[in-house]
């Protein structure tokens, strides 16, 4: 997975899943599941519904998103075009990469979004106007 910071490059990864009639087993590697090492770990719950979270970019913090329990949906924005990807599965992660702006939502009753970081929380490293943060690609694309 490439580190460039456009939208192709955001996408759904499958994790290994080991499969065992007592209950199934998937496990996350640095560097090798995800493509950075791993820094931090938070996670979302008791999300209410119609409610939504994130509305921010990271600078330089890449992410990798998993559903651990229940539904929602990941909306990301370059700048120029939003894609949707629903998460479902516990052995199913979304990279994204820095520069992306995203927003969850449709989150089901009881879902836990676990969510890795490539970096310690910095308040510094986050957009959270959409007018800056698409005025800051602009600067990068030019």
């Amino acid at each position: 997975m490439s580190k460039t910071n456009n939208l192709e490059t955001c996408c759904i990864q499958v994790l290994p899943k080991i499969s065992d009639p007592r209950g199934n087993l998937t496990f996350i590697e640095s560097e090798k599941h995800v493509p950075f090492e791993i820094k931090r770990v938070f996670y979302l719950y008791d999300v209410p519904g119609g409610e939504s979270r994130a509305g921010h970019a990271l600078k330089s913090c890449e992410q990798f998103l998993i559903a651990m329990s229940g539904s929602f949906d990941v909306v990301l924005d370059d700048g120029d075009t939003q894609k949707r990807f629903h998460l479902n599965r516990s052995y199913q992660g979304l990279y994204i990469c820095p520069m992306i702006w995203r927003e969850l939502d449709n989150f089901s009753s009881g879902s836990v979004c676990m969510v890795l970081a490539s970096a310690f929380y910095n308040k510094n490293d986050y957009y959270r106007d959409y007018q800056e943060f698409t005025a800051a690609v602009r600067t990068q694309k030019s």
